[in-house]
């Protein structure tokens, strides 16, 4: 069955439908794009390549099983939250959503599992960040507003950045989907911000978006510890496949 509920915020609508080609699963679609993919019967399985590459992150940073304290900034559907839940019970997660009408909507038609700990906040995600200072610090920020070449200016900026590793724990990460078409402009400001915010800063995708051709999208990941020689090899084996990573030189050219 399908389900709409207007957007006042945004003056349109949102449905969520079900995925006709993955039974037990919903769409939730924004204005007639497709935005979220849920699997209420199965949420470890993460549909949507961009996201599954960023449970394959989260998925390193601790051992298996083990509770993570994440916080989501845009919550859609709440994909990667539901698989935290799935994967690591006990999870403390955090989801700041600008539409409160959004974030009841999916609440209502897509209950979280049974046992989940997610507080919801609305506003907006650069506005948030001082207030959640004493619910963190966090094993993971994720960043998940981009959708295309137009960004807010006041997050696509280093000083959101350097705001958002201060509320990460000691080998936290934040993992950032960058939406965006040739020449790739969003992705390669954002990844120069990054780089002077952590330590560490990582790319993942399918080897042709690194090349600028086409639209897509690009999962950056600022760590503040060190990168583990091992995540790589990971990362590219856990796919979807093909999957690419760029980090140190790799990853300067591209910023370039």
């Amino acid at each position: 069955m399908r389900s709409e509920r207007y957007l006042a915020g945004i003056g349109t609508r949102a449905s969520i439908f079900p995925d006709h080609l993955v039974e037990g699963a919903s769409i939730l679609a924004i204005g007639g794009a497709e935005q979220s993919h849920v699997d209420l019967e199965h949420p470890e399985r993460v549909f949507y390549a961009y996201l599954r590459r960023m449970a394959n992150v989260l998925d390193l940073l601790a051992a298996p099983g083990e509770p993570l304290r994440v916080l989501h900034l845009g919550a859609g559907a709440l994909t990667l939250a539901r698989y935290l839940q799935a994967t690591r019970p006990g999870s403390r997660q955090v989801a700041v959503e600008l539409e409160r009408e959004l974030l009841d909507f999916v609440l209502e038609q897509l209950p979280l599992p049974p046992g989940t700990s997610l507080e919801a906040r609305v506003g907006d995600a650069r506005w948030e960040l001082p207030e959640l200072a004493s619910s963190g610090p966090f094993d993971a920020i994720v960043l998940d507003i981009f959708s295309g070449p137009e960004a807010p200016a006041h997050i696509a900026h280093r000083d959101f950045y350097a705001e958002a590793a201060a509320l990460l724990a000691p080998g936290g990460a934040m993992l950032v989907n960058i939406g965006d078409d040739p020449p790739l402009t969003l992705v390669r400001s954002q990844l120069a911000a990054m780089l002077t915010v952590f330590g560490e800063v990582a790319a993942l995708s399918e080897p042709e978006m690194f090349e600028a051709r086409h639209p897509g999208n690009i999962v950056a990941v600022g760590l503040t510890g060190g990168w583990n020689p091992a995540w790589a090899g990971a990362l590219v084996a856990a796919g979807p496949h093909p999957t690419a990573v760029r980090r140190g030189v790799e990853l300067d050219r591209l910023v370039r």
